[in-house]
């Protein structure tokens, strides 16, 4: 049986990938996000409360990111996100 391919669209490109990567690609930018908006989050309190410098933070953040629990419970969201969406889409669909 052959695939189904998918646009995935990033910025400037566009590319014909199978779902399941579209899907992994999904969840890992939902990854991404999270752990970006938990770093922002974190560096801008530790400066706002004048305990330490960026660098110093930066690194907190980073040994926050690279906790095995942190990490699971972002994959975890991000494929559940990205599963839950596809899954309404195709509900959408046979309508």
């Amino acid at each position: 049986m052959a695939d189904v391919k998918t646009l995935l669209v990033m910025p400037g490109n566009i590319f014909w990938v199978t779902k399941a990567l579209k899907r992994l690609a999904l969840g890992g930018g939902g990854v991404a996000a999270s752990a970006g908006v938990i770093g922002l989050f974190m560096v801008i309190n530790g400066l706002l409360t004048g305990r330490g410098t960026l660098m110093y933070w930066l690194n907190i953040w980073m040994n926050f990111i690279k906790r095995g629990d942190i990490f699971a419970t972002m994959l975890l969201t991000a494929a559940t996100t990205v599963i839950f969406i596809y899954w309404q889409r195709d509900k959408e669909r046979n309508r």
